[in-house]
């Protein structure tokens, strides 16, 4: 049951928790101790911020060959999402047919489930990705 806890308290994972850097003002996510941008130790200035899990994707890939654990959902979309914090994050983009998601399509973080630990059976959750009501495309017209 410890597993368990664990993931129900990590709050970057649930809570889409970031760091903002009290020097330069670079947002986070997964959270970090030190800021890659302005390469100062940033401990006791490094701000902690709630992010809203909406985004924009900078760029994308349909993948159509996975691990085992992913068969089941291939083909699937996997994409560079620059939240509206200033972060850059990597995240599954669900429920959406194949060619709905463009460079420029406007997304929100959904809260789901990623897998299964081992034999234990214990399910685990956290961020995946869906466009925004805005950006789904119609039909495709017949050429």
């Amino acid at each position: 049951m410890p597993e368990a806890r664990f993931w129900r308290e990590s709050q970057s994972r649930y809570n889409m928790i970031g760091r903002r850097c009290g020097n330069c003002g670079k947002v986070f996510f997964p959270p970090r101790d030190i800021c890659p941008k302005c390469r100062r130790a940033s401990m006791g200035k490094m701000e902690k911020i709630k992010l809203t899990g909406r985004g924009t994707v900078v760029s994308y890939t349909e993948v159509h060959e996975g691990l085992p654990s992913f068969q089941m959902q291939i083909p699937y979309t996997m994409a560079i999402i620059e939240l509206d914090e200033g972060a850059r994050i990597t995240g599954q983009i669900v429920d959406c047919s194949n060619g709905d998601v463009i460079i420029g399509s406007k997304v929100e973080a959904v809260f789901r489930k990623l897998g299964e630990e081992g034999r234990s059976g214990i399910i685990y959750y956290g961020y995946k990705f869906k466009l925004t009501d805005g950006n789904k495309r119609g039909p495709k017209p017949i050429e």
